[in-house]
């Protein structure tokens, strides 16, 4: 009795320890890093034990989102403003926060030779519809908007663009065939140093602002280990091969 009662313990311990080791992080993390992430994910899990529990969407909204209360731990901005922003206004861990990637920009068409390697398409303004990501809300967005001013061309294609609300949405505008082409984040028709798919121009960096994307730990993860072995996870090299593999910088 003394030894079956004292095995019950040992086990009952052995699964409190396990339970506090393998924790799940909550997520908020930008449309354009989807793929990544979850492959990410996938070799985190491995690795840790831990769990990402991830929501993808707009940066700007997920702004809105974590300020109202939202249950998110880490945040994986697209860009470096709103992460700074929050930290600013006392919403993060302090000291957390690091550029976990560098977006490339790509003017992208589900057409196979529609797209040349100098964007040429959207120069000679044949195509009915253009699709960006709500640039009030989506970095990739406001990065496409700068292209279009630099390159002359912003009131020649005002009334073709239509807008998705997250870089997402504005692939599958152009996925879908309801516009001919658009700008979408590298890393969503981007693999293994090759297109997935379609034609695109690589838009060059000097056309926009870098796209630097910050991750931090928010306030609601600052006791969570499964939050900062995460971030560690995400400065390691076998993150680094992941992002390269999609077309990020670091």
């Amino acid at each position: 009795m003394h030894l079956n009662h004292l095995a019950a313990l040992l086990l009952t311990t052995l699964c409190t320890v396990a339970t506090v080791e393998a924790a799940e992080v909550q997520v908020a993390v930008a449309s354009n890093f989807t793929a990544p992430l979850q492959a990410i994910a996938a070799d985190f899990e491995k690795a840790t034990g831990h769990k990402v529990v991830a929501a993808y969407g707009a940066t700007g909204q997920f702004y809105t989102q974590i300020k109202n209360g939202a249950p998110f731990e880490v945040f994986l901005a697209a860009d470096d403003s709103t992460p700074a922003r929050l930290e600013t206004e006392g919403d993060t861990v302090k000291g957390s926060r690091f550029t976990y990637a560098i977006g490339t920009l790509a003017l992208w068409s589900a057409k196979t030779g529609y797209v040349d390697d100098n964007g040429q398409a959207l120069k000679d303004n044949a195509f009915r519809h253009l699709s960006i990501a709500n640039p009030k809300v989506a970095p990739y967005g406001l990065a496409a908007t700068q292209v279009l001013d630099r390159l002359g061309l912003a009131t020649q294609v005002k009334d073709k663009i239509v807008e998705g609300q997250n870089i997402t949405q504005a692939y599958q505008f152009v996925s879908t065939g309801n516009a001919e082409l658009g700008f979408v984040a590298l890393s969503q028709v981007y693999k293994d140093g090759k297109l997935t798919s379609g034609s695109a121009w690589i838009v060059p960096a000097r056309l926009h602002d870098p796209i630097k994307q910050d991750a931090v730990i928010l306030g609601k993860g600052r006791d969570n280990p499964a939050a900062t072995a995460l971030m560690d996870y995400l400065k390691g090299p076998q993150a680094a091969a992941i992002l390269q593999a999609y077309g990020y910088q670091r």
